[in-house]
């Protein structure tokens, strides 16, 4: 996620450098061949074209954008069901008896939060999940089709274990078990998001109508702007084309680009905040590098 209140010039210019160079060729084409060819623009009803691809576009970025909130509330809920599973853990269990079932149910939350990351992202699981896990439960969730889901399971049968052990009466078990559901139907919603592209013509058509205007503009413009159409249709074209890229942008909150949802700071927020509860050291923050938080 961009935090810098400035955009990076050159992070736009990354970004924006070839269609709007294809833009500015086609436009000087367009306004050579009008002068130096017989040939007479067509009037085309460019401010009618424009609205109707405006609404397109309207619809697409609110889509996108929705859809990258979303993300970031589900993740926001995985943040306090994480914290109250904690907490629960650390007044419920009693010490010393179920000292090291509470550290254990702790890191093994640290560890489902950073392998839910990783699914979501589409990386391989590493250290940051494995550290966390003892070395007899390394392949046991982790091999799972769903590794999260698979820790999430053996969660609730720590917390069973601690019932049957007369740590927890059943009261205090149905709580917990709140929370993991809480903490399953977030990831459910998230997999739902990542799983689940935008419509075809959310897509597709956006995309078709953008690309038709954009080479409709200049032989609509060039009797009026004359020598001035590569300029005046590569801005406008180029502000079409930048909210066709937004919708692109925002429409995958987990695709571990520099828009996305910052994932690994989340992450790493859960992971102070449950080793704090159980008295370990912590580290520190995840901080912006370059102006993006990952």
């Amino acid at each position: 996620m961009i935090v810098d209140p400035v955009p990076s010039l050159r992070r736009l210019a990354a970004e924006v450098w070839k269609p709007l160079t294809l833009l500015f060729v086609w436009d000087c084409a367009v306004t050579i061949t009008y002068y130096v060819l017989p040939f007479k623009a067509p009037s085309l009803p460019l401010t009618i074209f424009g609205s109707a691809l405006a609404l397109f576009l309207g619809f697409r970025s609110n889509s996108a954008y929705q859809r990258w909130w979303e993300g970031r509330i589900l993740w926001g809920a995985m943040i306090n069901a994480s914290r109250s599973l904690a907490r629960a853990t650390r007044n419920f269990l009693p010490d010393p008896q179920a000292r090291d079932l509470k550290r254990e149910i702790v890191k093994r939350q640290i560890a489902y939060v950073n392998a839910l990351r990783c699914q979501l992202r589409r990386q391989p699981i590493g250290a940051d999940v494995t550290g966390f896990l003892r070395e007899e439960d390394k392949g046991k969730a982790l091999a799972r089709a769903n590794p999260a889901n698979g820790l999430l399971d053996s969660t609730g049968r720590r917390i069973d274990i601690a019932r049957r052990e007369g740590w927890i009466d059943t009261i205090q078990q149905t709580q917990m078990e709140a929370v993991l559901v809480d903490i399953a139907n977030a990831q459910g919603g998230m997999e739902r998001l990542k799983n689940t592209p935008l419509p075809m013509q959310y897509r597709f058509l956006p995309t078709l109508f953008s690309h038709i205007f954009c080479l409709l503009l200049p032989i609509g413009l060039v009797e009026t702007l004359g020598f001035a159409t590569p300029l005046g249709s590569t801005v406008a074209g180029l502000m079409f084309l930048a909210v066709l890229r937004i919708g692109d942008d925002l429409v995958d909150p987990f695709d571990n680009s520099v828009h996305d949802v910052p994932l690994s700071a989340m992450c790493r927020t859960i992971e102070i905040d449950l080793l704090q509860a159980i008295g370990d050291p912590v580290p520190d923050p995840v901080t912006p590098v370059r102006g993006v938080l990952w």
